[in-house]
């Protein structure tokens, strides 16, 4: 039996990045400059004092997502 590979992956790895306010690292992966995929765990959930709403981002987290991008820290897959 063969195992097959992961699609979801294939747009590139997802990459730690941490927030300069509170240092919560979370996952990122960026698959278009507008599409931005974040995996949160709970230690990163706990420490983050920017999050209102479950369901948002950290305006801090966002900003340092951006830079990390800007700077090529995490590539832009259809950049």
């Amino acid at each position: 039996m063969t195992s097959r590979q992961d699609e979801r992956l294939l747009d590139g790895p997802l990459v730690p990045v941490a927030c300069r306010r509170c240092a919560a690292e979370v996952l990122v992966r960026k698959s278009t400059w507008e599409q931005t995929s974040i995996q949160w765990n709970a230690e990163a959930r706990a420490a983050c004092v920017g999050i209102q709403d479950p369901h948002d981002t950290c305006p801090a987290l966002r900003s340092a997502i951006q830079e990390a991008a800007l700077t090529g820290s995490i590539k832009v897959v259809d950049g």
